[in-house]
This record gives C-alpha cells, structure tokens and sequence, in this order.
C-alpha cells in the first residue's frame, strides 16, 4: 500500500474550532469508525458525535472503501487489530486513500500506521508512516498512563488551538516522567492522556508534528499528506482531545467541499 499524497492546499486551511463544527450541518460530516476488533470505540464515537459528525462504526470493507473521513482507534498490542486488518480492510483502507479519503490513527490505531511493531516479536504495519514502533525504556513507568504534555508542536492545521500555555492537570493526576522528574522547562502546549508502552521512533521530523516526554522524547502526533494520528487518546483528552478531532473533521470535509 503506497503513502497518501500531500494535498498542500487542503492542509493550508485554517481549522475551525469544536463550537463551529457544532453548528454546522451534522449531515455533511460523515466520519467512519473503522473496528479492527479492539479499541474504544464507543467513546470515540460519542466524541465525534459530540462535535456534529454522523458516525459510523463498521468492519464492512465497502463501507471503509466508500469513506471520506476515516478513524482507526485502538488499544492492547500491536497485532491482533494489524491480523483484523489484514486482507479485504487493508486494501478498502488503500482503496478509500487512493480515492481522496483522509485517515486518522488512535494510539494503538496510530502505532499501526507505521512500517513495523516491536511488540511480541516484529509485526508488519500498514507502512502509510515512516517509522517502527519499539517500547519506552526502562527506568520509567510502563505503561505511561496519564497526562502528559505536547511540545515541539509544527504549524500544521490538525494542532490548531493546541498550543500556547497549558493548565496542568488537577492535582492528584498521574503525569509524564518530563514533568515528575524535574519539570519539563521546554516551550509546551496541551496536556493530553496516554496509555501506552510502546511508541514510534525514527520518524522524520517533517513526519513528526508534536511530540511528548516519556523516558524518551517520541511522536505524540504524525502525519503526512491525508494519514496522521495521535499517540494519545483524544476522545480522553478533555477539550484539548476535542479541539485536535474538530481540527480533523474541518480538514477533512473542508477538503472533500473544495473550499
């Protein structure tokens, strides 16, 4: 399956914020959940929904073929949803590409984005991202549960309303190790929610569009052309999760309208 090509022009586009997408028309924003058989699909349908998008949630490879806006969430290992995926979903995924379609990866949907996994032995990703997928170090807590916080963000439409200063999670609130250990002194943005042991690395850092501390500097987000995705959960991410996912939505029927 080849990689997306860029569409410059569509990524050029201011995205709207969460409270413009609501008052939109829900009927021309379609969004497809797509299951691989794990992940958290209700509450990234609910999220969608909330923002005024028409979901659906399918494994029918029609469907996924015919979508203009898809979603692959996920989370557990690396590759039970990669073996869902194998076959007639990964080519109508290539297939909804090839004609247009935009594609955003949640965590474990994320990881599978990239060339390989590490997890369990080397599994085959989808190859859409440059990168492998290799677990956290040692000497920090793993899995990284909890809130953690964006930095080196790229000016790219998908992260619009994401940066500048950031409130800290309520106190109590399990953070990432750049914050426990020390205090993260680097320019950040939102603080967003993991849960993870693995995560991208060797990605290109025009791939790379923000990244998060955890024992190891990593891709929180990536993208090129019509892929991207999120290490985090966004539907779990409080108003900062909902602002990446309206960006996404905006970007993608923005696109699809020719504006």
């Amino acid at each position: 399956m080849s990689a997306a090509r860029p569409i410059a022009a569509d990524l050029a586009r201011p995205a709207a914020t969460a409270a413009g997408l609501q008052a939109g028309a829900a009927a021309a924003r379609q969004a497809v959940v797509v299951d691989a058989g794990i992940g958290n699909l209700g509450n990234v349908e609910r999220a969608l929904a909330h923002l005024g998008a028409t979901v659906t949630v399918t494994r029918d490879p029609d469907s996924v073929a015919a979508a203009r806006c898809l979603v692959l969430p996920g989370v557990g290992a690396f590759a039970p949803p990669r073996e869902a995926l194998r076959g007639a979903l990964e080519a109508a995924l290539a297939a909804a590409l090839a004609g247009g379609a935009w594609l955003l990866g949640i965590c474990v949907g994320f990881q599978l984005l990239f060339e390989a996994g590490e997890e369990f032995g080397v599994t085959d990703g989808l190859g859409l991202l440059p990168g492998r997928v290799t677990r956290l170090p040692a000497g920090v807590p793993v899995p990284h549960i909890g809130w953690n916080r964006l930095h080196d963000l790229a000016a790219h439409p998908l992260l619009a309303g994401l940066g500048g200063a950031a409130p800290r999670p309520a106190t109590g609130e399990r953070t990432g190790t750049a914050d426990r250990l020390g205090g993260d002194e680097r320019p950040g943005a939102a603080y967003v929610y993991f849960v993870h042991s693995y995560a991208p690395e060797g990605v290109p850092d025009d791939v790379c569009l923000a990244r998060a501390t955890h024992g190891r500097g990593f891709p929180a987000v990536a993208g090129r052309g019509r892929v991207m995705g999120t290490q985090f959960h966004p539907e779990r991410s409080g108003a900062a999760g909902l602002r990446l996912l309206a960006n996404f939505l905006e970007i993608a029927h923005g696109a699809a309208a020719g504006h």
